[in-house]
């Protein structure tokens, strides 16, 4: 039976959709709008995709969604707190003279920095399964793995829960004023070394980054001199990670700047004249840097290098030369305002067609199983999700490279991956996965076996499931079994 939806799993990349996604229903819309449509609602969809897009990123979570956020030391203190404490603590521990309460507190130093990434990761699952900008958070997560850091370089976990606040505040808005944030953004410029770029050591790490992945991406015309010039531009750029300040002449004290952990040090900074992409920057401080992301921001290569990882996420696959041309005229019309270039593809006959066609990567299986069988139920522990992503390889903030988590199906289709699934399938579908089960030792285990023969399954679900996998429902045996053989099918694997 397993092997039959094994094989039937590991072909759908390349499979001819299923009748039912021929003509577009409310679900198949759902599933592409939200991280999947909630078990215990009948779906409906707007009249006009883009609609999803006016809900806004901060409208209330359920209650207990809420004060579980509330609850977390990010959510109390600012991160810049946060990691000047950690990293007094590193600095105390690192001058302990004995040995054993050095690795005594080393170990209890590395604890809390693993709790702090996990309050970031568990904030944005709990964000992602219960907001109501189910689009919005989407595209945080985009955004996440398209300016990609990987949470185990030397604080960066500690500065996790402000790099998430940064991307969903401008997951909507203009690209330029997204771009600005992350190159001020204490995780960004850590995970990729511009805290080291000084003038005489120059460091291009960062500058080669915003041009291959962030901005105009590769083979877009830029040369390895424009790589240089921006990373010119970009020394001085860097982090403060104690409450001093430099010493500065009195020519470059009134240019330093600092915000947080942030800070421009004109001291480390090249003054000499830039030429960027052919345009001359002059000398003059942190203003070049915003002349910079003017430029590339604002550069045609950015717009097509953008547009189309945003529609290879929406559609599944890579847009039409006509619907690329439409986003890029849309980007420049509205000066690059990421909802409008999303909204031109969410009403385009592109999209429509593409529904029940995609192949859910781990993030959007995980989350859509989750959301199916327990709708809007908040778990009490996303600790059994985290671990599911990262067995599938997708966890947030896991990506060691720069590139960010792949986009295409074809990552997420092999033989390991659909075990795991099975194996999540059958950990939801009995009760098992300890989704309500408190992390506090001696905790309450709240009852949590699913009921899948609900009201999204009575809605129109079970309209999509096909003569094979309904013969493979009818023979289960069980309640449970049944559950697991629904989200392991192929057509739940589908969006």
């Amino acid at each position: 039976m397993m092997k039959a939806f094994a094989i039937a799993a590991l072909t759908l990349a390349g499979a001819a959709a299923p009748a039912w996604a021929e003509k577009p229903s409310n679900l198949a819309l759902a599933e592409r709008l939200t991280w999947g449509p909630r078990g215990d609602e009948a779906v409906s969809a707007p009249g006009d995709p883009a609609a999803v897009l006016a809900i806004p990123m901060n409208a209330p979570l359920p209650p207990a969604a809420a004060q579980m956020i509330a609850q977390m030391r990010i959510s109390r203190q600012p991160m810049a707190q946060i990691v000047l404490d950690m990293a007094e603590r590193r600095r105390a521990i690192n001058a302990m003279p004995d040995p054993d309460a050095k690795a005594a507190a080393d170990k209890a130093w590395r604890g809390d920095m693993n709790d702090l990434e996990r309050q970031a990761t568990t904030r944005g699952i709990i964000r992602a399964l219960y907001a109501p900008a189910q689009m919005g958070e989407q595209l945080t997560w985009f955004w996440a793995n398209h300016f990609s850091v990987h949470e185990q370089k030397r604080e960066i976990r500690a500065m996790l829960g402000g790099w998430d606040d940064t991307l969903r505040a401008h997951a909507l808005g203009k690209f330029r004023d997204l771009l600005a944030a992350t190159v001020t953004a204490p995780a960004m410029l850590q995970y990729l070394d511009n805290d080291q770029n000084a003038a005489g050591h120059i460091n291009e790490n960062y500058a080669r980054e915003i041009m291959e992945l962030h901005t105009l991406g590769v083979g877009s015309g830029y040369s390895q001199k424009d790589v240089q010039e921006l990373a010119r531009i970009l020394t001085g750029v860097g982090l403060r990670m104690n409450a001093d300040m430099p010493h500065l002449g009195p020519d470059k004290a009134p240019l330093y700047l600092r915000d947080g952990l942030f800070e421009f040090n004109p001291g480390r900074h090249d003054f000499g004249d830039k030429v960027l992409l052919g345009q001359t920057i002059h000398g003059s401080g942190f203003g070049e840097v915003a002349q910079a992301i003017r430029i590339l921001a604002d550069a045609p290569a950015t717009r097509v290098h953008v547009s189309r990882k945003l529609a290879l996420f929406l559609l599944g696959h890579d847009p039409s030369p006509a619907l690329l041309n439409a986003m890029t005229g849309e980007w420049q019309a509205s000066d690059g305002t990421i909802a409008r270039v999303v909204a031109v593809v969410l009403r385009s006959d592109e999209f429509r067609a593409s529904l029940g066609q995609g192949f859910k990567d781990p993030m959007h299986y995980v989350l859509s199983a989750v959301r199916y069988a327990y709708g809007g139920r908040v778990i009490r522990n996303a600790d059994p999700i985290l671990n599911w992503l990262r067995r599938m390889d997708e966890a947030p903030y896991g990506r060691e490279t720069p590139d960010g988590w792949p986009l295409d199906a074809a990552a997420w289709t092999g033989p390991g991956q659909m075990e795991t699934r099975f194996e999540i399938a059958k950990a939801i579908g009995n009760g098992s996965a300890g989704l309500f089960k408190s992390r506090d030792p001696g905790g309450p285990d709240e009852p949590a076996f699913p009921q899948l023969q609900n009201a999204l399954w009575f809605g129109g679900f079970d309209h999509t499931i096909g003569a094979q996998t309904r013969a493979v429902l009818d023979h289960a045996g069980s309640s449970p079994q049944w559950n697991m053989l629904l989200l392991a099918s192929p057509e739940f694997m589908r969006r």
